[in-house]
């Protein structure tokens, strides 16, 4: 592809982003550089909303969406020619600093890369090695020039093993601030939805790996529920996935796929059914009680089970410290678990405003508004150091 150039390669950058919130917290940092530095030419990995901030996109996430070490094994080939050409783009032009989101997989074994061609690299958005141990965090006190994360708590794990680090905020609470609403009857006017009903929403993920073990069971599940307590099934589904998808895999006549309005049907909905990951965490910003489901390849969970040392996956958990919503994991995926576990809490109030009011903690944890421009005020000194 045709690339956009900057005489001053000082200000050439690379940003890696491989995943649909990467794609997010990636278009509102471009932003924000932007604001520092209107000739600021950005290379990388990204999806539409960081293409449409100017970035030039050597490949889109939706061409990254592994999931799972069988996966990545798979997809090693492919793997290895993108980091070969995104190496060369760096010394073609000259780049001298790279900013790494989430994505650890991928952006970890980039890293090295990078590291040995002496580019400066700014982890934005932590990889979770908490998740599996100091001796994994230390290791990055020789590869990140920069840790600039999210959570409150992990700014002392990382300081606490040496590494360079910020904590900046979570960039989610400005970009739900910063969200324009429409009201209730709005949404449910555009959609059709029936007034007379509240929303279970279903989020069962944004990859098609994740969509076809999760999602058949859980829409069973959903649906069961939504007629025992007199709701509505809706499906939210992120703008980078083809819904299509959806009726492949599992059965949507009782329910409804809406494209786009996340944010719009978590301010409104009464419970939810959410894979876990980023979701978890934004629907606990809007303190629906919920559950989180995650399931994968047996490989990958057998693996992930020996390596991660966590007791909870969901982030809100993690967050809270605290097993505030309940967790299927795995082989516990399946309509009648997800039926009875949701059953418990809707059918007791108690349950219900108990869950509730522990989910206001997440936004209390999450910092103050602004996380993309204290980033971006970060990683461009970097830059004009590199």
């Amino acid at each position: 592809m045709m690339l956009s150039t900057n005489e001053n390669t000082k200000h050439n950058l690379l940003i890696i982003a491989g995943e649909e919130s990467g794609d997010l917290i990636g278009a509102d940092l471009i932003r924000e550089l932007m604001v520092l530095n209107s000739q600021l030419v950005v290379f990388g990995i990204g999806g539409d909303r960081m293409q449409s901030e100017g970035m030039n996109i050597l490949y889109h996430i939706k061409d990254m969406a592994f999931l799972g070490f069988a996966e990545v094994v798979k997809h090693i080939p492919f793997i290895r020619k993108v980091q070969k050409e995104l190496i060369t783009t760096v010394i073609d032009m000259n780049i001298k600093s790279a900013v790494l989101i989430d994505y650890p997989g991928f952006n970890l074994s980039i890293a090295k890369k990078l590291n040995k061609i002496g580019t400066k690299i700014i982890y934005y958005v932590s990889p979770q090695l908490w998740a599996w141990g100091s001796g994994r965090m230390n290791k990055l006190q020789h590869l990140v020039d920069k840790m600039l994360v999210v959570f409150p708590f992990e700014e002392k794990l990382y300081r606490d093993n040496n590494v360079n680090v910020s904590f900046v905020g979570h960039p989610l609470i400005e970009r739900i601030n910063d969200y324009k609403f429409l009201s209730r009857d709005e949404l449910f006017g555009k959609f059709r939805l029936d007034l007379s009903k509240d929303i279970l929403l279903l989020m069962p993920g944004s990859r098609e790996q994740e969509v076809k073990k999760i999602f058949p069971v859980t829409i069973d599940a959903a649906n069961k529920l939504a007629k025992e307590f007199n709701l509505q099934t809706v499906i939210a589904c992120s703008t980078n996935f083809d819904e299509n998808l959806f009726n492949h895999t599992g059965s949507t006549d009782n329910s409804r796929v809406i494209k786009g309005y996340t944010y719009d049907l978590m301010k409104y909905a009464k419970f939810g059914i959410i894979k876990s990951g980023t979701s978890t965490l934004e629907a606990g910003f809007f303190e629906i009680p919920m559950i989180v489901v995650y399931k994968t390849s047996s490989l990958t969970y057998i693996i992930g089970k020996k390596l991660i040392r966590l007791k909870n996956i969901g982030m809100v958990n993690i967050l809270l410290d605290d097993n505030v919503v309940p967790e299927l994991i795995q082989k516990d995926v399946t309509k009648s678990k997800i039926y009875k576990t949701g059953k418990e809490i809707l059918a007791n109030e108690k349950i219900y405003s108990s869950m509730k009011e522990k989910l206001s903690g997440v936004k209390r944890n999450l910092g103050t508004a602004g996380a993309s421009v204290r980033a971006a005020r970060q990683i461009y000194t970097i830059i004009n150091e590199a």
